[in-house]
């Protein structure tokens, strides 16, 4: 039986470049396919090239190149198609850079224009933004937003949102009952492994906690890279608060 010939590279459609590039294996390819799929001449619909930017965003973020990464995730942006991811996009990179502020105010637009269904998720990426930069007040306020909005995700932004309390000193109540809800829930796991490590260490369950956050950490440093360098503050605080359990 006689393979089939790949098809030639001068051939391949828009399409065909944005299949290839979201399963690329290295930035560097995935960027150059991005860009070729940009360069057609071929007619490109605004949803395939806001996917196209999107790729070629990854690409620069991936390679941290943050700032090129924010101005392909501001082109996106221009056309419309899905404004709330783009506002995501650009917020991560502009974390990474150090503008907070910047930052916030794309989550806060995310948010605002994102479908009800993902606008917890922009809250919560809102709220965790703030907690980390270490405006707790500020960070309390957006979780609780979150709180309104979620549904299935709700055990991750409740568990969340009495961190962000337990570090601000105030009380939480059945705390305990908060970390076995979110520990059974499908969003206890990734993310919510490092909310529940922390949770889980102010509760005084030394065990769990250093169990959660060297789960974190490893899923974290063993993933895409992309993840791993959106969640770098994150990885420093668990390696932090791990490392103070062991000493203690």
């Amino acid at each position: 039986m006689k393979r089939a010939r790949s098809q030639p590279q001068d051939s391949l459609s828009p399409e065909d470049l944005l299949e290839r590039a979201m399963a690329a294996r290295s930035a560097v390819s995935r960027a150059r396919l991005a860009r070729r799929g940009l360069a057609t001449d071929s007619p490109l619909d605004p949803v395939t090239q806001s996917m196209l930017l999107r790729q070629l965003y990854l690409a620069h973020f991936e390679q941290r190149h943050f700032r090129r990464a924010v101005e392909i995730a501001e082109q996106a942006l221009a056309l419309d198609t899905l404004p709330d991811v783009c506002h995501q996009d650009a917020a991560r990179a502009l974390v990474q850079m150090g503008d907070i502020d910047g930052a916030a105010d794309h989550l806060r637009l995310a948010a605002r224009c994102a479908p009800a269904r993902r606008r917890s998720f922009h809250l919560w990426t809102l709220g965790s933004v703030l907690f980390l930069a270490g405006r707790l007040e500020e960070a309390q306020a957006a979780l609780t937003r979150a709180v309104r909005w979620s549904t299935t995700d709700r055990p991750l932004t409740a568990g969340h949102l009495a961190l962000v309390r337990l570090e601000r000193s105030e009380p939480v109540d059945s705390l305990n009952q908060v970390i076995d809800q979110l520990a059974s829930a499908p969003c206890g796991q990734g993310y919510g492994q490092f909310v529940l490590g922390l949770l889980s260490a102010h509760a005084g369950r030394v065990r769990d906690a250093e169990r959660y956050l060297r789960a974190f950490i490893e899923r974290t440093r063993n993933g895409r890279p992309a993840v791993a360098i959106s969640l770098s503050a994150e990885l420093a605080m668990a390696e932090q608060r791990l490392a103070a359990l062991e000493i203690n």
